[in-house]
């Protein structure tokens, strides 16, 4: 029994300890309180205390104070401290306390051994900082919005947080909604959302948003800022338009990739030349397909790292056509002083530079890629002007590979290459070019001026997009309609092409024959004057009067000298020397006289101008109206007018 009692008279010492220690720790603390304060800026806001005790942390919910039921709001802090310095905030530094006007006030100081009650601190709040504020107002959202949708306003000025409820837009009985945005800085950058990061605004079409950017010089400070959200990220778009764009890129995709199984299914395909095109086309089908495939909501929120993907092709195109255009027209001949792989170092060099952002998180990554003045912003918008300058230095390069070709081929062709199809993909490019141009000057200004230019860029990108794409369709016409551009013709050697021409191009299409058998030993190549000159110019003038090779249109200088068991070179040297011509005018001054004969004859009364001409070997109207022109001084018109008058 006695045992019982000293049990429990110990477990009543022991209870009467804790409640002892209890009661003290309740005791030693220090009550802070406000006894009055102005009215709140935000609805629903509460009074915080900061200071060194908690590392000036604005809005931490540990530090919030609790209104007492005769609306004194207190907060204890442990007895321990003897010095610290405070204030009181709303949640943030944007809505601290201030003086009465709404200046700054210094902090307060908390000193025990000179307050009059060191347990007990009575404070009254005077009022707040006066900080510049932007009323948003969104006048107008999607249909497609849920009819429940909470709209949120995140930005800088909140760190992003996509439901923040201090940043709630309230509707109006307008229709409209507002959300108060209190902000000193210089940029305000933001995004409206509907409470998540994945439903972000968007465009009109689903694509991403750059963020909004308020410039406070810009913008008269306390005002209402109206504007309207277009779309969601998150929910499929309604505007047309942009389907229509993605239906053009992802039609030139697929006629790009027809192409890839056509022309190696054309029979003499010139690999030589055409493997490049093929590679061109298909590097370009899968970029126009990924401008498609990137800006779908679930890829864009998946994996927005695909954004850079289209970039690469700025460093990449431009050598492939050149390449692809040195092989159609100059086969076997380098016009390129520099090594091929010379042409991709910018390519590599920009692949380099783009791993960097490439091995950032996704939430990094997304947060630079939407901003204008991230890093990556700027690095891209460096990168479009080299590759701009890049890209227009091989625009002109090809523009003289084809200038020299024209020249060079009248030495060797009696009849006028189609070029068209080259000279329309150059004409597209150029447009590119001007408009990629015009788009960076539009974005550069926009920077420098602080002018949101933003709507004009992307405008002008969506529309040079669609102009590259058509290049695939051009090629696919002459693919289909003039397959003889990416053919090989019938040799024109017989079996065994002993010598060819060096220095002076075959016709397009040409297949690449070995060095081997090309090149003519170098004593013969060397320019020996012809012995007998008059009398090689009256054989070959009788071969032509006799045997009228001109009339085939397809006649070339290495055909004319194998009926005349000549090298092709010394052919043409007797006809630069003898006739003083080269071989494309001479040819066709021979064509000329045999329709002015045919014209006179009267077997030929009922045949057509143009059908004459055929016959005689020229291969089209412009053709033949250009050579006749210029032999003659007169047009055809003109020259059977006055036949007819005598």
């Amino acid at each position: 029994m006695k045992a019982g009692l000293g049990i429990g008279r110990f477990w009543f010492f022991a209870l009467w300890l804790l409640c002892s220690a209890a009661a003290s720790t309740a005791v030693a603390q220090l009550r802070i309180e406000v006894v009055k304060h102005p009215p709140f800026t935000l609805k629903d806001s509460s009074i915080f205390i900061s200071g060194t005790f908690n590392q000036w942390s604005p809005g931490e919910e540990q530090y919030k104070m609790t209104r007492g039921a005769n609306g004194v709001y207190f907060f204890e802090l442990p007895d321990t401290l003897s010095y610290f310095e405070y204030k009181f905030t709303q949640g943030g530094w944007i809505f601290v306390e201030g003086t009465r006007e709404g200046s700054v006030r210094p902090n307060r100081v908390y000193n025990r051994d000179v307050e009059p009650n060191p347990k007990l601190v009575s404070v009254e709040i005077e009022g707040w900082e006066k900080q510049p504020s932007y009323t948003l107002v969104v006048k107008k959202i999607p249909k497609n919005t849920p009819h429940d949708a909470t709209l949120y306003v995140m930005g800088d000025f909140n760190n992003w947080n996509p439901a923040d409820r201090s940043y709630q837009l309230n509707k109006q009985i307008d229709g409209t909604y507002r959300v108060i945005i209190y902000n000193s800085l210089e940029k305000m950058s933001f995004k409206f959302t509907r409470g998540t990061a994945e439903s972000v605004e968007s465009r009109a079409s689903g694509r991403i948003l750059y963020n909004r950017v308020l410039v406070h010089n810009k913008v008269r400070i306390n005002s209402n800022v109206e504007m309207e959200i277009a779309g969601w990220n998150d929910l499929p778009g309604a505007n047309k338009l942009y389907s229509i764009y993605d239906l053009l890129l992802l039609f030139s995709f697929f006629q790009g990739v027809l192409l890839i199984i056509t022309v190696p299914s054309i029979q003499g395909y010139n690999r030589s030349a055409n493997r490049w095109l093929l590679l061109l086309i298909g590097v370009s089908s899968v970029i126009l397909a990924s401008r498609v495939i990137v800006n779908y909501p679930s890829v864009v929120i998946g994996y927005p790292k695909l954004q850079l993907i289209s970039d690469f092709i700025f460093f990449i195109y431009s050598p492939l056509f050149f390449f692809y255009l040195q092989r159609l027209l100059f086969q076997s001949r380098q016009i390129s002083s520099l090594p091929m792989q010379w042409h991709f170092v910018p390519a590599l060099a920009q692949f380099f530079i783009y791993m960097v952002y490439f091995f950032l998180d996704d939430s990094t990554f997304e947060a630079k890629l939407y901003d204008q003045q991230s890093d990556l912003y700027v690095t891209r918008v460096l990168v479009a002007c080299g590759a701009l300058i890049f890209n227009s230095f091989y625009w002109v390069a090809s523009q003289r590979a084809i200038n020299r070709y024209k020249l060079d081929y009248k030495n060797s062709s009696s009849y006028e290459q189609n070029l068209q199809f080259l000279k329309t993909v150059l004409f597209i490019q150029a447009v590119c070019l001007v408009a990629w141009a015009f788009s960076t000057g539009i974005a550069l200004v926009g920077w420098w001026k602080g002018f949101d230019l933003l709507g004009v860029f992307e405008f002008l990108t969506e529309t040079i997009w669609i102009v590259f794409s058509f290049i695939t369709f051009f090629l696919g016409y002459f693919a289909i309609h003039e397959p003889d551009v990416f053919r090989v013709p019938d040799a024109v050697f017989g079996s065994e092409p002993t010598i060819a021409l060096a220095n002076i191009p075959l016709p397009i299409g040409t297949a690449e024959t070995k060095p081997a058998q090309l090149e003519a030993p170098a004593e013969e190549t060397e320019d020996l004057p012809i012995e007998n000159l008059e009398e090689e110019v009256r054989k070959l003038s009788a071969y032509m009067e006799t045997k009228k090779p001109y009339t085939n249109p397809k006649l070339t200088l290495v055909e004319l000298a194998k009926g005349l068991n000549l090298p092709p070179y010394q052919l043409s040297k007797i006809i630069n020397n003898g006739f003083d011509k080269n071989f494309f005018d001479f040819v066709n001054s021979y064509r000329i006289e045999e329709f002015k004969k045919r014209v006179e004859d009267p077997q030929f009364k009922n045949h057509t101008l143009l059908s004459i001409a055929f016959d005689v070997g020229f291969n089209s109207k412009t053709a033949f109206n250009r050579s006749f022109k210029k032999i003659t001084n007169q047009t055809p018109s003109t020259f059977f007018n006055n036949m007819r008058e005598y």
